[in-house]
Protein backbone atom coordinates (compact mmCIF):
# COMPACT_ATOMS: atom_id res chain seq x y z
CA UNK A 1 0.00 0.00 0.00
CA UNK A 2 1.33 3.43 -0.99
CA UNK A 3 0.13 6.65 0.68
CA UNK A 4 1.21 10.20 -0.20
CA UNK A 5 1.34 12.92 2.45
CA UNK A 6 2.24 16.63 2.42
CA UNK A 7 1.34 19.89 4.17
CA UNK A 8 0.60 23.39 2.86
CA UNK A 9 -0.80 25.85 5.35
CA UNK A 10 -1.17 29.37 6.62
CA UNK A 11 -4.01 31.45 8.07
CA UNK A 12 -4.88 34.57 6.08
CA UNK A 13 -6.24 37.67 7.78
CA UNK A 14 -7.44 39.50 4.67
CA UNK A 15 -7.35 42.79 6.62
CA UNK A 16 -3.71 42.39 7.64
CA UNK A 17 -1.10 44.64 5.99
CA UNK A 18 1.56 41.92 6.29
CA UNK A 19 1.73 40.02 2.99
CA UNK A 20 3.19 36.52 2.75
CA UNK A 21 5.87 35.47 0.27
CA UNK A 22 8.07 32.39 0.08
CA UNK A 23 10.45 33.81 2.65
CA UNK A 24 7.65 33.75 5.22
CA UNK A 25 7.21 30.00 4.69
CA UNK A 26 10.96 29.44 4.86
CA UNK A 27 11.13 31.41 8.13
CA UNK A 28 8.46 29.22 9.74
CA UNK A 29 8.67 25.82 8.03
CA UNK A 30 9.79 24.71 4.61
CA UNK A 31 10.73 21.01 4.57
CA UNK A 32 11.25 19.22 1.22
CA UNK A 33 10.48 15.49 1.02
CA UNK A 34 11.98 13.53 3.90
CA UNK A 35 13.33 16.62 5.67
CA UNK A 36 10.41 17.30 7.99
CA UNK A 37 11.65 17.32 11.60
CA UNK A 38 10.47 14.69 14.07
CA UNK A 39 8.23 17.21 15.84
CA UNK A 40 5.23 18.54 13.90
CA UNK A 41 4.11 22.09 13.37
CA UNK A 42 0.46 22.96 13.89
CA UNK A 43 -0.65 21.70 10.48
CA UNK A 44 1.94 19.06 9.64
CA UNK A 45 1.14 16.37 12.22
CA UNK A 46 -0.23 14.03 9.50
CA UNK A 47 3.36 13.64 8.27
CA UNK A 48 4.97 12.73 11.60
CA UNK A 49 2.07 10.49 12.67
CA UNK A 50 2.12 8.88 9.21
CA UNK A 51 5.80 8.03 9.60
CA UNK A 52 5.14 6.12 12.80
CA UNK A 53 2.12 4.28 11.41
CA UNK A 54 3.95 3.33 8.23
CA UNK A 55 6.66 1.72 10.33
CA UNK A 56 4.07 -0.08 12.46
CA UNK A 57 1.77 -1.28 9.66
CA UNK A 58 4.26 -1.79 6.86
CA UNK A 59 2.83 0.53 4.20
CA UNK A 60 4.93 2.88 2.08
CA UNK A 61 4.67 6.55 3.01
CA UNK A 62 5.72 8.97 0.26
CA UNK A 63 6.43 12.35 1.79
CA UNK A 64 5.93 15.54 -0.14
CA UNK A 65 6.92 19.04 0.89
CA UNK A 66 5.67 20.52 4.15
CA UNK A 67 5.26 24.30 4.16
CA UNK A 68 3.78 26.48 6.90
CA UNK A 69 3.83 30.28 7.27
CA UNK A 70 2.79 32.09 10.41
CA UNK A 71 -0.59 33.82 10.00
CA UNK A 72 -0.57 37.14 8.17
CA UNK A 73 -2.23 38.77 5.19
CA UNK A 74 -2.60 37.88 1.52
CA UNK A 75 -0.31 35.18 0.15
CA UNK A 76 1.72 36.14 -2.89
CA UNK A 77 0.28 34.44 -5.99
CA UNK A 78 3.56 33.05 -7.30
CA UNK A 79 4.40 31.76 -3.82
CA UNK A 80 1.16 29.82 -3.52
CA UNK A 81 1.30 28.49 -7.07
CA UNK A 82 4.93 27.50 -6.66
CA UNK A 83 4.40 25.57 -3.42
CA UNK A 84 1.15 24.04 -4.71
CA UNK A 85 2.73 22.86 -7.95
CA UNK A 86 5.80 21.56 -6.12
CA UNK A 87 3.55 19.23 -4.08
CA UNK A 88 1.37 18.31 -7.05
CA UNK A 89 4.48 17.37 -9.07
CA UNK A 90 5.60 15.18 -6.17
CA UNK A 91 2.18 13.52 -6.14
CA UNK A 92 2.40 12.87 -9.90
CA UNK A 93 5.80 11.27 -9.41
CA UNK A 94 4.47 9.06 -6.58
CA UNK A 95 1.63 7.50 -8.60
CA UNK A 96 0.08 5.05 -8.22
CA UNK A 97 -1.07 5.75 -4.66
CA UNK A 98 -3.87 4.30 -2.55
CA UNK A 99 -4.55 7.49 -0.60
CA UNK A 100 -3.54 11.13 -0.12
CA UNK A 101 -3.40 12.34 3.50
CA UNK A 102 -2.81 16.08 3.87
CA UNK A 103 -2.13 18.70 6.50
CA UNK A 104 -3.91 21.97 5.66
CA UNK A 105 -5.08 25.01 7.57
CA UNK A 106 -8.27 26.02 5.82
CA UNK A 107 -8.09 29.83 5.95
CA UNK A 108 -5.43 30.54 3.34
CA UNK A 109 -6.23 33.23 0.77
CA UNK A 110 -3.80 33.98 -2.06
CA UNK A 111 -3.80 36.68 -4.68
CA UNK A 112 -6.16 35.34 -7.35
CA UNK A 113 -7.27 32.38 -5.19
CA UNK A 114 -10.08 33.11 -2.75
CA UNK A 115 -10.37 29.42 -1.86
CA UNK A 116 -6.81 28.14 -2.01
CA UNK A 117 -7.47 24.87 -0.20
CA UNK A 118 -10.40 24.23 -2.55
CA UNK A 119 -8.14 24.87 -5.52
CA UNK A 120 -5.41 22.61 -4.12
CA UNK A 121 -7.76 19.75 -3.23
CA UNK A 122 -9.52 19.91 -6.61
CA UNK A 123 -6.16 19.58 -8.37
CA UNK A 124 -5.21 16.65 -6.12
CA UNK A 125 -8.50 14.98 -7.04
CA UNK A 126 -7.88 15.56 -10.74
CA UNK A 127 -4.51 13.82 -10.44
CA UNK A 128 -5.60 10.74 -8.50
CA UNK A 129 -9.07 10.29 -9.96
CA UNK A 130 -12.45 9.69 -8.31
CA UNK A 131 -11.70 6.40 -6.54
CA UNK A 132 -8.59 7.24 -4.50
CA UNK A 133 -9.04 8.30 -0.88
CA UNK A 134 -8.28 12.01 -0.26
CA UNK A 135 -8.49 13.38 3.30
CA UNK A 136 -7.03 16.16 5.40
CA UNK A 137 -6.61 17.48 8.93
CA UNK A 138 -7.44 21.18 9.31
CA UNK A 139 -7.50 24.01 11.83
CA UNK A 140 -11.05 24.91 12.97
CA UNK A 141 -10.34 28.60 12.34
CA UNK A 142 -11.01 28.06 8.68
CA UNK A 143 -13.59 28.17 5.91
CA UNK A 144 -15.46 25.09 4.74
CA UNK A 145 -16.42 25.48 1.07
CA UNK A 146 -18.49 23.46 -1.37
CA UNK A 147 -15.42 23.03 -3.57
CA UNK A 148 -13.49 21.35 -0.74
CA UNK A 149 -16.37 19.06 0.12
CA UNK A 150 -16.63 17.97 -3.50
CA UNK A 151 -12.91 17.19 -3.73
CA UNK A 152 -12.23 15.29 -0.49
CA UNK A 153 -13.58 12.13 1.10
CA UNK A 154 -13.42 13.45 4.64
CA UNK A 155 -11.94 16.09 6.93
CA UNK A 156 -10.92 16.03 10.59
CA UNK A 157 -10.50 19.33 12.46
CA UNK A 158 -8.77 20.15 15.74
CA UNK A 159 -11.32 20.17 18.55
CA UNK A 160 -9.44 22.26 21.08
CA UNK A 161 -8.83 26.00 21.18
CA UNK A 162 -6.04 26.40 22.26
CA UNK A 163 -5.03 23.80 19.67
CA UNK A 164 -3.39 21.35 22.04
CA UNK A 165 -4.82 18.33 20.19
CA UNK A 166 -3.38 18.64 16.68
CA UNK A 167 -1.41 15.40 17.09
CA UNK A 168 -4.45 13.58 18.52
CA UNK A 169 -6.58 14.67 15.58
CA UNK A 170 -3.88 13.51 13.15
CA UNK A 171 -4.15 10.13 14.86
CA UNK A 172 -7.93 10.22 14.23
CA UNK A 173 -7.36 11.16 10.59
CA UNK A 174 -5.01 8.24 10.01
CA UNK A 175 -7.19 5.77 11.93
CA UNK A 176 -10.19 6.61 9.74
CA UNK A 177 -8.06 6.54 6.58
CA UNK A 178 -6.52 3.16 7.31
CA UNK A 179 -9.87 1.64 8.34
CA UNK A 180 -11.36 2.94 5.09
CA UNK A 181 -8.56 1.46 2.99
CA UNK A 182 -9.01 -1.86 4.80
CA UNK A 183 -12.72 -1.88 3.92
CA UNK A 184 -13.87 -1.74 7.54
CA UNK A 185 -15.74 1.58 7.23
CA UNK A 186 -17.24 3.91 4.61
CA UNK A 187 -16.89 7.49 5.86
CA UNK A 188 -19.55 10.01 4.81
CA UNK A 189 -19.49 13.72 5.70
CA UNK A 190 -22.64 15.58 6.75
CA UNK A 191 -22.42 19.37 7.12
CA UNK A 192 -24.68 21.98 8.72
CA UNK A 193 -24.20 25.71 8.24
CA UNK A 194 -24.68 27.36 11.65
CA UNK A 195 -25.00 30.74 9.91
CA UNK A 196 -22.97 32.53 12.53
CA UNK A 197 -19.43 33.65 13.29
CA UNK A 198 -18.06 33.71 16.82
CA UNK A 199 -14.98 32.88 18.91
CA UNK A 200 -15.07 29.53 20.73
CA UNK A 201 -12.37 29.04 23.40
CA UNK A 202 -12.55 25.50 24.76
CA UNK A 203 -10.76 26.46 27.97
CA UNK A 204 -14.09 27.68 29.41
CA UNK A 205 -17.79 26.92 29.22
CA UNK A 206 -20.00 26.72 27.27
CA UNK A 207 -17.56 25.46 24.61
CA UNK A 208 -15.69 23.18 27.03
CA UNK A 209 -18.87 21.23 27.77
CA UNK A 210 -19.86 21.17 24.10
CA UNK A 211 -16.54 19.63 23.03
CA UNK A 212 -16.68 17.12 25.89
CA UNK A 213 -20.17 16.15 24.69
CA UNK A 214 -19.17 15.52 21.08
CA UNK A 215 -16.16 13.49 22.20
CA UNK A 216 -18.44 11.30 24.32
CA UNK A 217 -20.72 10.83 21.33
CA UNK A 218 -17.77 9.69 19.22
CA UNK A 219 -16.74 7.21 21.88
CA UNK A 220 -20.22 5.78 22.53
CA UNK A 221 -21.79 5.59 19.05
CA UNK A 222 -20.04 3.24 16.58
CA UNK A 223 -21.78 4.97 13.65
CA UNK A 224 -19.98 8.23 14.46
CA UNK A 225 -16.39 8.38 13.23
CA UNK A 226 -15.70 12.04 14.00
CA UNK A 227 -17.49 15.28 14.90
CA UNK A 228 -15.89 18.65 14.20
CA UNK A 229 -16.83 22.26 14.79
CA UNK A 230 -15.42 24.46 12.04
CA UNK A 231 -15.25 27.70 14.03
CA UNK A 232 -14.76 29.89 10.98
CA UNK A 233 -12.30 32.77 10.77
CA UNK A 234 -13.85 36.21 11.15
CA UNK A 235 -10.80 38.02 9.72
CA UNK A 236 -11.13 36.14 6.45
CA UNK A 237 -13.31 38.15 4.08
CA UNK A 238 -14.45 35.31 1.81
CA UNK A 239 -17.93 34.26 0.59
CA UNK A 240 -18.23 31.04 2.64
CA UNK A 241 -16.96 32.44 5.94
CA UNK A 242 -18.77 31.17 9.04
CA UNK A 243 -19.24 28.36 11.55
CA UNK A 244 -20.11 24.85 10.32
CA UNK A 245 -20.78 21.48 11.97
CA UNK A 246 -19.22 18.40 10.35
CA UNK A 247 -20.34 14.92 11.33
CA UNK A 248 -18.50 11.96 9.81
CA UNK A 249 -20.44 8.70 9.96
CA UNK A 250 -19.84 5.16 8.84
CA UNK A 251 -22.15 5.12 5.84
CA UNK A 252 -25.07 6.88 7.61
CA UNK A 253 -25.56 10.21 5.79
CA UNK A 254 -29.14 10.63 7.04
CA UNK A 255 -28.16 10.13 10.65
CA UNK A 256 -25.18 12.42 10.17
CA UNK A 257 -27.29 15.20 8.68
CA UNK A 258 -29.79 15.09 11.55
CA UNK A 259 -27.02 15.13 14.15
CA UNK A 260 -25.08 17.94 12.43
CA UNK A 261 -28.24 20.05 12.40
CA UNK A 262 -29.08 19.36 16.04
CA UNK A 263 -25.57 20.15 17.21
CA UNK A 264 -25.34 23.20 14.96
CA UNK A 265 -28.55 24.67 16.32
CA UNK A 266 -27.43 23.91 19.88
CA UNK A 267 -24.27 25.88 19.19
CA UNK A 268 -26.24 28.69 17.59
CA UNK A 269 -28.53 28.95 20.63
CA UNK A 270 -25.46 29.85 22.75
CA UNK A 271 -24.18 32.51 20.33
CA UNK A 272 -22.44 35.44 21.96
CA UNK A 273 -21.68 33.56 25.19
CA UNK A 274 -18.48 31.75 24.20
CA UNK A 275 -15.76 34.39 24.15
CA UNK A 276 -14.10 35.41 27.38
CA UNK A 277 -15.03 38.81 28.94
CA UNK A 278 -12.62 41.55 27.90
CA UNK A 279 -11.47 44.79 29.52
CA UNK A 280 -9.62 47.80 28.14
CA UNK A 281 -5.96 48.58 28.76
CA UNK A 282 -6.63 51.04 31.61
CA UNK A 283 -8.66 48.56 33.64
CA UNK A 284 -6.24 45.73 32.84
CA UNK A 285 -3.23 47.68 34.11
CA UNK A 286 -5.11 48.94 37.18
CA UNK A 287 -6.13 45.42 38.17
CA UNK A 288 -2.65 44.04 37.55
CA UNK A 289 -0.96 46.75 39.60
CA UNK A 290 -3.43 46.22 42.45
CA UNK A 291 -2.91 42.46 42.56
CA UNK A 292 -1.29 41.11 45.72
CA UNK A 293 0.49 38.24 43.95
CA UNK A 294 1.83 37.44 40.53
CA UNK A 295 2.37 36.90 37.80
CA UNK A 296 -0.80 38.50 36.49
CA UNK A 297 -0.99 37.58 32.81
CA UNK A 298 -2.50 40.25 30.56
CA UNK A 299 -3.40 38.80 27.17
CA UNK A 300 -3.42 41.43 24.42
CA UNK A 301 -6.04 39.37 22.61
CA UNK A 302 -6.58 41.37 19.43
CA UNK A 303 -2.93 42.04 18.62
CA UNK A 304 -2.41 38.33 18.12
CA UNK A 305 0.02 37.36 15.34
CA UNK A 306 -1.71 33.98 15.38
CA UNK A 307 -4.69 35.80 13.88
CA UNK A 308 -2.58 37.53 11.24
CA UNK A 309 -1.84 40.85 12.94
CA UNK A 310 1.64 42.32 13.04
CA UNK A 311 2.05 41.90 16.78
CA UNK A 312 3.60 45.36 17.09
CA UNK A 313 0.88 47.23 19.01
CA UNK A 314 2.13 49.34 21.89
CA UNK A 315 -1.14 50.40 23.53
CA UNK A 316 -0.69 48.20 26.61
CA UNK A 317 3.01 48.97 26.94
CA UNK A 318 2.34 52.71 26.77
CA UNK A 319 -0.21 52.39 29.58
CA UNK A 320 2.24 50.41 31.71
CA UNK A 321 4.98 52.99 31.16
CA UNK A 322 2.61 55.86 31.97
CA UNK A 323 1.60 54.17 35.23
CA UNK A 324 5.19 53.44 36.30
CA UNK A 325 4.82 49.66 36.30
CA UNK A 326 7.75 47.59 37.57
CA UNK A 327 8.44 43.84 37.75
CA UNK A 328 6.83 43.60 34.31
CA UNK A 329 7.78 41.73 31.15
CA UNK A 330 6.24 42.20 27.69
CA UNK A 331 6.51 39.45 25.09
CA UNK A 332 6.57 40.33 22.29
CA UNK A 333 6.66 43.41 20.09
CA UNK A 334 7.48 42.66 16.45
CA UNK A 335 10.05 45.07 15.05
CA UNK A 336 12.73 43.49 12.82
CA UNK A 337 14.49 46.81 12.24
CA UNK A 338 14.75 47.54 15.96
CA UNK A 339 16.13 44.02 16.49
CA UNK A 340 18.80 44.65 13.84
CA UNK A 341 19.79 47.87 15.59
CA UNK A 342 20.07 46.05 18.92
CA UNK A 343 22.09 43.26 17.34
CA UNK A 344 24.53 45.81 15.94
CA UNK A 345 24.85 47.58 19.29
CA UNK A 346 25.46 44.39 21.28
CA UNK A 347 24.51 43.11 24.72
CA UNK A 348 25.00 45.60 27.53
CA UNK A 349 24.76 48.67 25.33
CA UNK A 350 22.48 51.59 26.13
CA UNK A 351 21.02 53.22 23.05
CA UNK A 352 18.22 55.48 21.97
CA UNK A 353 15.59 53.36 20.25
CA UNK A 354 12.23 53.81 18.58
CA UNK A 355 10.20 50.60 18.29
CA UNK A 356 6.72 49.22 17.68
CA UNK A 357 3.46 50.45 16.13
CA UNK A 358 4.63 50.52 12.52
CA UNK A 359 2.08 48.24 10.87
CA UNK A 360 -0.98 50.44 10.72
CA UNK A 361 -3.68 52.42 12.54
CA UNK A 362 -5.11 51.11 15.77
CA UNK A 363 -1.78 49.86 17.08
CA UNK A 364 -0.80 52.87 19.21
CA UNK A 365 2.29 55.02 18.76
CA UNK A 366 5.96 54.07 18.45
CA UNK A 367 7.83 53.97 21.76
CA UNK A 368 10.90 56.19 22.13
CA UNK A 369 13.46 55.89 24.91
CA UNK A 370 16.93 55.05 26.14
CA UNK A 371 16.97 51.27 26.42
CA UNK A 372 19.45 48.78 27.85
CA UNK A 373 20.11 45.75 25.66
CA UNK A 374 20.03 42.85 28.12
CA UNK A 375 20.20 39.75 25.92
CA UNK A 376 20.33 38.92 22.21
CA UNK A 377 19.35 35.54 20.74
CA UNK A 378 19.64 34.39 17.14
CA UNK A 379 16.85 32.19 15.80
CA UNK A 380 14.96 32.11 19.09
CA UNK A 381 12.25 29.50 19.68
CA UNK A 382 9.59 28.80 22.30
CA UNK A 383 7.72 25.61 23.03
CA UNK A 384 4.20 24.93 21.75
CA UNK A 385 2.94 21.60 23.02
CA UNK A 386 5.09 18.90 21.46
CA UNK A 387 6.58 21.33 18.95
CA UNK A 388 8.60 24.54 18.80
CA UNK A 389 7.58 27.92 17.43
CA UNK A 390 10.31 30.22 16.06
CA UNK A 391 10.20 33.93 16.80
CA UNK A 392 13.40 34.80 14.95
CA UNK A 393 16.32 36.95 16.00
CA UNK A 394 15.20 38.58 19.23
CA UNK A 395 16.31 41.26 21.67
CA UNK A 396 15.54 41.55 25.36
CA UNK A 397 15.61 45.25 26.18
CA UNK A 398 14.80 47.15 29.38
CA UNK A 399 13.01 50.50 29.39
CA UNK A 400 12.06 52.30 32.61
CA UNK A 401 12.24 49.05 34.54
CA UNK A 402 10.08 47.06 32.11
CA UNK A 403 11.58 44.06 30.30
CA UNK A 404 10.51 43.92 26.64
CA UNK A 405 11.15 41.26 24.01
CA UNK A 406 11.50 42.51 20.45
CA UNK A 407 11.23 39.81 17.79
CA UNK A 408 11.87 39.61 14.06
CA UNK A 409 9.60 36.65 13.16
CA UNK A 410 5.99 37.26 14.09
CA UNK A 411 4.65 34.71 16.56
CA UNK A 412 2.00 34.73 19.23
CA UNK A 413 2.94 34.02 22.84
CA UNK A 414 2.45 30.26 23.17
CA UNK A 415 4.49 29.37 26.23
CA UNK A 416 6.47 30.87 29.18
CA UNK A 417 9.65 29.60 27.50
CA UNK A 418 9.24 32.70 25.32
CA UNK A 419 10.54 34.66 28.33
CA UNK A 420 13.02 32.18 29.77
CA UNK A 421 14.90 31.74 26.48
CA UNK A 422 15.45 35.52 26.56
CA UNK A 423 16.85 35.45 30.11
CA UNK A 424 13.63 36.43 31.89
CA UNK A 425 12.19 34.26 34.67
CA UNK A 426 8.44 34.62 34.02
CA UNK A 427 7.49 33.37 37.50
CA UNK A 428 9.48 36.18 39.12
CA UNK A 429 7.45 38.94 37.46
CA UNK A 430 4.33 40.56 38.86
CA UNK A 431 2.94 41.29 35.38
CA UNK A 432 3.39 39.42 32.10
CA UNK A 433 1.98 40.91 28.90
CA UNK A 434 1.52 38.45 26.05
CA UNK A 435 0.00 38.62 22.58
CA UNK A 436 -2.45 35.76 22.06
CA UNK A 437 -6.19 35.16 22.05
CA UNK A 438 -6.28 31.77 23.77
CA UNK A 439 -3.43 29.51 22.61
CA UNK A 440 -1.40 30.71 25.58
CA UNK A 441 -3.86 29.39 28.15
CA UNK A 442 -2.71 25.78 28.60
CA UNK A 443 0.89 26.75 29.35
CA UNK A 444 0.45 30.10 31.14
CA UNK A 445 -2.50 29.19 33.38
CA UNK A 446 -0.37 26.97 35.67
CA UNK A 447 1.96 29.87 36.55
CA UNK A 448 -0.58 32.74 36.55
CA UNK A 449 -2.16 34.17 39.67
CA UNK A 450 -4.77 35.76 37.40
CA UNK A 451 -5.42 36.04 33.65
CA UNK A 452 -6.87 39.25 32.21
CA UNK A 453 -8.16 39.38 28.63
CA UNK A 454 -7.52 42.86 27.27
CA UNK A 455 -8.96 44.52 24.18
CA UNK A 456 -6.46 47.29 23.45
CA UNK A 457 -6.54 49.28 20.24
CA UNK A 458 -7.98 47.96 16.98
CA UNK A 459 -5.31 45.97 15.12
CA UNK A 460 -7.81 43.16 14.33
CA UNK A 461 -11.39 43.29 12.95
CA UNK A 462 -12.99 41.75 16.04
CA UNK A 463 -16.62 42.85 15.71
CA UNK A 464 -18.24 41.18 12.67
CA UNK A 465 -21.36 43.30 13.00
CA UNK A 466 -19.24 46.39 12.23
CA UNK A 467 -16.44 44.93 10.10
CA UNK A 468 -16.32 46.35 6.57
CA UNK A 469 -16.58 43.01 4.78
CA UNK A 470 -16.80 43.06 1.00
CA UNK A 471 -17.13 39.33 0.30
CA UNK A 472 -18.28 37.62 3.51
CA UNK A 473 -21.96 36.70 3.97
CA UNK A 474 -24.13 39.41 5.50
CA UNK A 475 -27.06 37.12 6.38
CA UNK A 476 -25.41 35.41 9.37
CA UNK A 477 -25.25 36.29 13.07
CA UNK A 478 -24.24 38.85 14.36
CA UNK A 479 -24.88 40.76 11.12
CA UNK A 480 -28.51 39.68 11.54
CA UNK A 481 -30.03 38.54 14.81
CA UNK A 482 -31.56 35.21 13.85
CA UNK A 483 -30.95 33.86 10.34
CA UNK A 484 -32.52 30.52 11.32
CA UNK A 485 -35.90 32.10 12.09
CA UNK A 486 -38.06 29.98 14.37
CA UNK A 487 -36.20 26.67 13.96
CA UNK A 488 -35.97 24.59 17.12
CA UNK A 489 -32.86 25.50 19.08
CA UNK A 490 -32.36 28.80 17.24
CA UNK A 491 -34.11 31.05 19.72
Amino acid sequence: MRIFTAALATETNTFSPICVDRRAFEASLYAPPGEHPETPTLCSAPITVGRRLAAEHGFTLIEGTAAWADPAGLVNRLTYEGLRDEILDQLHAALPVDAVVLGLHGAMVADGYEDTEGDFLARVRDIVGPDILVCAELDPHSHLTAKRLAAADFFVYFKEFPHTDFVDRAEDLWRIALDTLAGRIKPVMSVFDCRMIDVYPTSRDPMRSFVDKIMRMEAEDPDILSISVVHGFMAGDVPEMGTKMVVLTDGKPGKGAVLARELGLELFAKRGTFIMPQIDEQEAVSRALAATSGPVVIADVWDNPGGGTAGDATVLLAELLARGAKDTAVGTIWDPMAVQICMAAGEGAEIGLRFGAKSGPGTGNPIDGIVQIVKLVRNAEMRFGESYAPFGDAAHIRLQGIDIILNSTRAQSFDPSLFSVMGIDPTSKKILVIKSTNHFYASFAPIASEILYCSAGTPYPNNPARTAYRRAPRDIWPMVENPHGTERGAA
